[in-house]
């Protein structure tokens, strides 16, 4: 699987709240030949002041053209429900920077 993902862009979408991960997911799924990462999670320190108190981060995987597909989908079911906090697109991502992507803070406790 290493192989494969190191040739793949991956998307990166962070909204708020779970809820809003999962619709946004799910579109992004639907208009794209992609593939999900695990989500992460965020709860930052002016959490209380957020729409939702909880940032989720969405990760596709696929081609670029499948990648920006799938944001642009994402973000515009995003934008319907809670929002969108930050968006980035990276093409190809450095061998450290897929270990990274495995990473969630979603499996603990």
């Amino acid at each position: 699987m290493g192989e494969m993902t190191s040739h793949e862009a991956v998307g990166l979408i962070e909204v708020y709240g779970l809820v809003c991960a999962f619709l946004a997911a799910d579109a992004g799924c639907k208009a794209a030949n992609v593939r999900l990462e695990v989500f992460d999670k965020n709860k930052p320190a002016n959490a209380d002041s957020l729409p939702v108190p909880l940032l989720v981060t969405v990760k596709f995987r696929g081609s670029v053209a499948d990648v920006e597909e799938a944001m642009r989908a994402a973000e515009k079911v995003a934008l319907a429900n809670t929002g969108v906090v930050c968006k980035h697109i990276i093409p190809r991502p450095a061998q450290d920077t897929e270990k990274m992507l495995k990473i969630s803070a979603l499996d603990k406790n």
